[in-house]
């Protein structure tokens, strides 16, 4: 069934108790920074959200709506599944081929929120190579997703508070907010301004947001909800919330990764969830606005329609990192099983781009084994060295970056075509 048929069959959506407000007055703080017209504008009565608690809703689905959730979560884990069958279970590659994607997960994660980096910046910010503030960020995003990963056992508001850390900490001008929930109110859209009053959406006042998140966690460890459903539900509630001062978006989706790890839907690699979202980024933001109307359906067919897209999408990233690495196996032929080349090979696929530094401080070789290592792979045409520097080179594996690129470029096309 069409995304388009789909949404005219769901008109009547997935009732929930709507996000309600109540009314606040406001006075500019800094009034000397605006001009009087603004603090004139930003002076006086503004409404702020007071989210519902949802740990026990009941939904009330239509066949239509079940048949579509249930769809979507079979697709991701029969891509959890691919992944493993792919490459099998004993494979070295089937880290790393998690990590990647993991980190293209939190690369369109990141994009979502305008913040972009290619596949060579952020293998280089993973190295400490390269100059772009950008890919720093969204390396913090990674750091982000792989806490939710491994607290997805334990989901509380600790562990969300330690996804947040792992994200802010590495985004500069934000760190002191890094792992805390926020003390002051804030607001989505409008311009740059004094205040909340004409902004899109007034999240509730700070002290409200301890309550609403326990209510969250509640609600997320229930066992009887279809999964996908309660993943998009308290995902659309966490933004909802919008309990930090930055980064609710990129934490809420490594929330949703945490829950997706921990209801079972991906236990054997990453699913590049985000992936699909981007594809329709303004039906994904009109989604959450429709669940802050008491609509819960929007936002779960989205996700539904995202989760189907990361599948499909997930398995020809897979394939051709699978390929990218076989055709590299053919290239070792003949050299000594016991090479470290053999080794470090699986490893590219998460760390495309290496120095000697990686070599000897995230894999433990000594001088003499990194400086022989990069060689063999340099001489057998799998590495080759695009720093065009003297000193502090770094060496790529430049078909792995050209199939993470084309994957990117996928998302791009159908991001057009929408």
């Amino acid at each position: 069934m069409a995304a388009d048929e789909r949404r005219v069959d769901t008109a009547a959506g997935i009732a929930i108790p709507a996000v309600t407000t109540e009314p606040h007055d406001w006075r500019p703080r800094n009034p000397a920074g605006f001009s009087n017209a603004e603090v004139l504008r930003q002076t006086g009565r503004y409404e702020s959200a007071r989210t519902a608690a949802i740990e026990h809703w009941s939904p009330r689905l239509s066949a239509i709506d079940i048949a579509d959730i249930e769809e979507a979560a079979l697709a991701l884990a029969d891509f959890d599944r691919y992944a493993l069958i792919k490459l099998g279970a004993e494979h070295p590659a089937l880290g790393p081929m998690s990590a990647i994607l993991l980190r293209t997960e939190s690369a369109s994660s990141s994009q979502i929120e305008q913040l972009t980096a290619s596949a060579r910046q952020l293998a280089l910010a993973e190295i400490d190579e390269g100059d772009r503030a950008n890919a720093a960020t969204v390396i913090g995003n990674v750091r982000a997703m792989e806490a939710a990963l491994a607290l997805s056992e334990r989901l509380d508001a600790t562990s969300i508070l330690s996804m947040h850390r792992e994200l802010l900490s590495r985004q500069p001008g934000f760190e002191d907010q890094a792992g805390r929930f926020r003390d002051e109110l804030v607001w989505i859209g409008g311009r740059d301004n004094a205040g909340p009053r004409g902004a899109d959406y007034i999240a509730p006042q700070p002290g409200q947001v301890p309550g609403a998140i326990l209510d969250l966690v509640a609600f997320a460890g229930r066992v009887d909800l279809p999964a996908l459903l309660q993943i998009a539900v308290a995902h659309a509630q966490f933004e909802s919330i919008h309990p930090f001062v930055d980064g609710n978006g990129r934490t809420g989706r490594a929330l949703a990764q945490a829950l997706l790890r921990g209801k079972g839907l991906s236990t054997h690699t990453t699913v590049p969830l985000s992936a699909g979202l981007l594809t329709d980024v303004v039906r994904y933001f009109d989604a959450l606005r429709a669940f802050r109307a008491g609509d819960a359906g929007p936002i779960a067919h989205s996700f539904a329609d995202a989760s189907r897209f990361a599948a499909t999408s997930g398995r020809t990233l897979v394939d051709a990192l699978s390929e990218q690495l076989e055709e590299s196996r053919e290239k070792l032929a003949g050299v000594r099983s016991v090479s470290r080349a053999w080794t470090l090979l699986p490893r590219l696929i998460a760390q495309p781009i290496v120095n000697s530094r990686y070599l000897t401080q995230q894999l433990g070789y000594n001088d003499v084994t990194a400086k022989r290592t990069i060689e063999t792979l340099v001489d057998r045409g799998i590495l080759v060295e695009r720093s065009g520097r003297a000193r502090n080179r770094v060496w790529q594996h430049s078909g792995i970056l050209d199939a993470l690129d084309e994957y990117a470029a996928g998302i791009r096309r159908s991001t057009r075509h929408r």
